[in-house]
């Protein structure tokens, strides 16, 4: 039986999942944009969906909005006005609450930045991915560099005193001096936050079926991770999560709520939910086809499937996040976000600490940095 002192903060998550064209390595539910992007019809259909899920939510706050892609920024602003408007209607939002749209360079203007400013956004993750022609090219990516230091310095002039920029390495034939080279442009381009991620071939994408050839290997991909970690944290950037960097008090607010198992609704094509409640975790997505979606949101026919946690998925699901953190959790958080008493995974810790992955005192709990390096080998140990 699952036992809540109290539920945990809640977030939600808006899917716009329309791009210009599908990038060679991303899995996410995205759809290159063939004809006119429905924008009326969309944010019409995420107020139905927000709508109908309403009940599974009352009378909670909402602490942060993540609007999520495929491109959100190809959406006109005064679409997201409307959006966001909407949501406020319909939920309470937090009065610092954090809202993020991400964002493409290729879709990067001033005026439209400003306008999404005006509109109530007050974060952008904007997808760089490298500050090189020939990377971004073997990537498939719209933009070039010179669109790349355009979209970052827009942010910037546009008023965005909090903004993100995504950036790869292990990119085909990169070298670890090209890797840094990268970084450095990044600094220089002063975000107050960085994910910086490892190139990975996901199933399901054209690079799967495809693979780029020269990638490097796993000898100079680890030199590369510790030579990024070290340049940052000199830079004033601390590593807080896996591929997560930022300056203090910047950390991203609703992925904070993801890793440390917070609940989140999620309305849009292919969204995903985990709220809690008294008899345990539910998770539920939405249909992921967009015209299936389009169809069928604001109707119990928008669910694409659910279903209820067991006791070793909740503790599985929690420590494959929390473990995310550098600095670990407090103990008595798995309690509250599980329903569980954390002297359920006694022995998995034990051998965990047998083999140098964790560390604890009476409070605490964290990956050692073996652990932080291993953690696909950390995380099976509780699932």
């Amino acid at each position: 039986m699952f036992r809540f002192s109290s539920l945990p903060p809640l977030s939600l998550y808006v899917h716009l999942p329309w791009c210009v064209r599908k990038c060679p390595y991303c899995d996410f539910n995205s759809h290159a944009l063939r004809d006119e992007l429905p924008q009326n019809e969309y944010v019409a259909a995420l107020l139905r969906d927000l709508e109908h899920d309403l009940p599974r939510v009352w009378g909670r706050t909402v602490h942060s909005v993540f609007l999520g892609g495929g491109t959100p920024s190809l959406f006109d602003p005064e679409h997201i006005d409307r959006l966001l408007s909407g949501i406020r209607a319909r939920l309470p939002l937090a009065p610092l609450a954090e809202i993020t749209l991400e964002a493409n360079p290729g879709t990067a203007e001033l005026e439209r930045f400003r306008a999404f400013r005006e509109a109530g956004v007050n974060r952008l993750s904007i997808g760089i991915q490298s500050f090189d022609d020939a990377k971004l090219s073997a990537l498939g990516r719209i933009h070039g560099s010179t669109e790349a230091l355009k979209a970052a310095r827009a942010a910037r002039d546009a008023g965005f005193d909090n903004f993100n920029l995504d950036l790869m390495f292990g990119l085909p034939g990169q070298t670890l001096s090209q890797a840094l080279s990268d970084i450095n442009t990044a600094i220089g381009a002063a975000p107050t936050h960085l994910s910086v991620y490892q190139l990975t071939i996901e199933p399901n994408t054209r690079f799967a079926s495809n693979p780029p050839a020269n990638l490097p290997g796993d000898d100079t991909l680890w030199d590369m991770q510790q030579a990024i970690q070290r340049l940052l944290a000199a830079s004033g950037y601390h590593q807080y999560e896996v591929s997560a960097y930022a300056q203090p008090g910047r950390e991203c607010s609703h992925n904070l709520n993801y890793w440390r198992f917070g609940d989140y609704l999620g309305i849009g094509a292919g969204a995903h939910a985990k709220l809690t409640d008294p008899s345990g975790i539910a998770r539920q997505w939405k249909q992921k086809h967009p015209a299936a979606y389009l169809a069928a949101a604001g109707t119990k026919d928008a669910i694409g499937g659910e279903s209820r946690l067991t006791r070793n998925q909740a503790v599985g699901e929690f420590m494959m996040n929390a473990l995310r953190l550098t600095t670990g959790f407090d103990k008595s958080l798995f309690d509250e976000r599980t329903g569980l008493p954390i002297g359920q995974i006694v022995s998995q810790l034990e051998i965990a600490q047998s083999r140098g992955l964790i560390e604890e005192d009476v409070v605490h709990l964290r990956p050692t940095s073996l652990g932080q390096r291993y953690l696909n080998d950390l995380v099976p140990l509780f699932l």
